[in-house]
């Protein structure tokens, strides 16, 4: 895939482009030994917390070379459920401060989607966390703009949400991954970075009321419609049920565009009320090129909606993959001719791979690992029968094996050690069957976490 020329900027610059992919070229070519450091780098940080300390003692690992660290480590500690760190988890939900699990300071706590175990659960929430999603965001437009380049200060309509916070019984921020980061320093870094700023303000995306968070989205981004370089959203269903609901208040959203004004029977919120009001003027020529539009969407079933009211967008971009493709169908419908790129996979737990190649359908998309992110091992696993494909009960589980030893073909599950201790994640994962060479190494489904620490491996600012 070669890089598209960029004449009209793409919100990076083909220089930085350029260094943040050699960065993640050189070190997933070396996967083995970066991994060994990523190890080492893990250990001496949360050397002293309590979760290592009972399972690796008085042992010096500082006087290891990294071989024997490693070889000394998957010995000592075992593989770990999130029911096994849970004890831990819930400690530091009541309030206890000591280092328990990482060293460094815990002060939210994010709630899984409850999807894995069938139970929403507590995941720690720490600034690296936030870091890791600015990183992957970033490398990820970085492969972006090599296929799909976009203007340098345009707009991106995203239909983002976060959902209300709570305290724990020690003081904890407790919310969903997703609002932790929207509320973060490293969100509005990253639209500074990547010269792109989405259409809504804070206040739209922090109300709490999906409903009325969804109708200003789409005023603004009609309202910014020429300067929308993409839409997006965390989640494919999120794109579809806004699309679904701009088909019954088109109308409404008109009135709102020609006259400047916000519907007051859509949307109470004050806060909310007041950003966007403070945002938008009358714009009655806009207002009838939309309705003219969307009448004769109406006639076509809405198809080809996207490139319709925003011509200016490059594509669709949003997580695609599992229970997410059930949507591609209804999201094809309204993007026309527009590609659908899918983001990187992720979890509560952790960011999982950057999508390599975002020509690619999300059918057959490719994620690849960041080495430096977290330290890996790959357990085989078997079918019973090799045309089953039924639950996890019906494979056979061999010793685990570390990034460098994957094998293409072979199925594996997966083991992560982050900051927060060693987790065994139940996920049945393929290695696809074709790699490209400069990642011979790292294409597969993993999960990782990056390592702020990192010096001669960390990425370009």
């Amino acid at each position: 895939m070669e890089a598209a020329n960029n004449t009209n900027g793409n919100g990076y610059g083909n220089n930085y482009e350029c260094d943040i992919i050699r960065w993640f070229e050189y070190i997933s070519e070396n996967a083995g030994e970066v991994q060994r450091e990523t190890l080492r780098r893990i250990l001496e940080q949360n050397y002293d917390v309590e979760y290592l300390k009972k399972r690796l003692g008085d042992t010096k690992i500082q006087d290891m070379d990294a071989c024997e660290m490693e070889t000394l480590y998957t010995s000592l500690v075992p593989l770990a459920s999130h029911a096994d760190l849970e004890p831990y988890i819930q400690r530091i939900a009541d309030g206890d401060t000591a280092s328990l699990l990482t060293q460094e300071p815990i002060t939210k706590l994010s709630l899984s989607s409850g999807t894995t175990e069938g139970r929403q659960k507590y995941v720690p929430f720490t600034k690296h966390s936030s870091q890791t999603t600015l990183q992957i965001f970033r490398l990820a437009a970085a492969y972006r703009s090599r296929v799909y380049p976009i203007r340098e200060g345009g707009r991106i309509l995203e239909f983002i949400y976060s959902s209300k916070q709570f305290k724990t019984k020690g003081g904890l921020t407790a919310g969903t991954a997703t609002t932790h980061y929207y509320a973060s320093e490293e969100f509005k870094i990253k639209q500074e970075k990547t010269k792109s700023f989405t259409c809504s303000p804070e206040e739209v995306i922090s109300s709490g009321e999906y409903k009325q968070s969804t109708y200003c989205h789409l005023l603004l981004g009609l309202f910014f419609s020429d300067q929308v370089e993409f839409i997006t959203s965390t989640f494919a269903y999120s794109i579809v049920q806004a699309f679904t609901a701009f088909e019954e208040c088109w109308q409404d959203i008109c009135i709102d565009v020609r006259e400047g004004s916000l519907s007051s029977s859509r949307i109470t919120l004050p806060k909310m009320r007041k950003a966007v009001l403070d945002t938008i003027s009358p714009k009655p020529y806009l207002a009838s090129k939309i309705e003219v539009a969307c009448k004769k969407l109406e006639s076509l079933d809405w198809f080809g909606l996207v490139p319709k009211l925003w011509p200016n967008a490059k594509y669709v971009y949003s997580i695609m993959t599992g229970s997410m493709q059930h949507y591609l169908k209804k999201l094809r419908h309204y993007a026309g001719d527009l590609p659908l790129v899918s983001a990187d996979y992720g979890s509560t737990e952790s960011w999982i791979g950057v999508n390599v190649d975002p020509s690619l359908p999300p059918e057959d998309v490719t994620f690849a690992v960041i080495p430096t992110f977290s330290y890996f091992e790959f357990i085989p696993i078997h079918r019973r029968k090799q045309d089953c494909n039924s639950a996890i009960d019906d494979f056979i589980e061999d010793e685990p094996v570390p990034l460098s030893q994957v094998k293409l073909g072979q199925e594996y599950e997966i083991v992560l050690t982050s900051f927060t201790g060693k987790s065994f994640i139940s996920i049945s994962i393929k290695i696809p069957i074709s790699m490209n060479r400069s990642f011979s190494c790292s294409i597969l489904y993993v999960f990782f976490f990056f390592l702020q620490t990192a010096t001669s491996l960390a990425p370009p600012n």
